[in-house]
């Protein structure tokens, strides 16, 4: 389950692609991921808006670093043995979107401006 909709992304990006629902259902995976053990109340709106904004700029960013089904894009390149690879640079001559993390930047700020969002290790007893 995607925490926003195709709607939501419209309003970060030029052009949704049509791919968008499942780069929304990816991007909600990687911000589950980075609040793992975060301790929150998942009724609470504040909480909500965070996580939608949080998983449309994660996938504005794979948008902007031209990973249109939002996998791929960490290597730029390998070689093996006597042969090399190197990706081309997608997106803006500005190179690809900085990230934190599994998150891109935007994502990242959007999780860290909300303080019910604590990022507390769980309990143990």
């Amino acid at each position: 389950m995607s925490y926003a909709t195709v709607d939501d992304l419209a309003g970060y990006v030029e052009t949704v692609p049509t791919t968008a629902t499942v780069l929304l259902e990816r991007a909600s995976r990687d911000v589950d991921q980075a609040l793992l053990t975060a301790i929150y109340d998942v009724d609470d709106v504040d909480v909500q808006a965070a996580l939608r904004i949080a998983t449309c700029e994660q996938a504005a960013g794979y948008i902007a670093a031209g990973r249109r089904a939002g996998v791929g894009g960490a290597v730029q390149s390998f070689s093996i043995g006597r042969v090399s690879v190197s990706k081309a640079s997608a997106g803006s001559s500005s190179g690809p979107a900085e990230m934190v993390g599994d998150l891109y930047r935007q994502a990242h700020l959007a999780l860290a401006a909300e303080p019910k969002l604590s990022r507390r290790e769980p309990w143990t007893y």
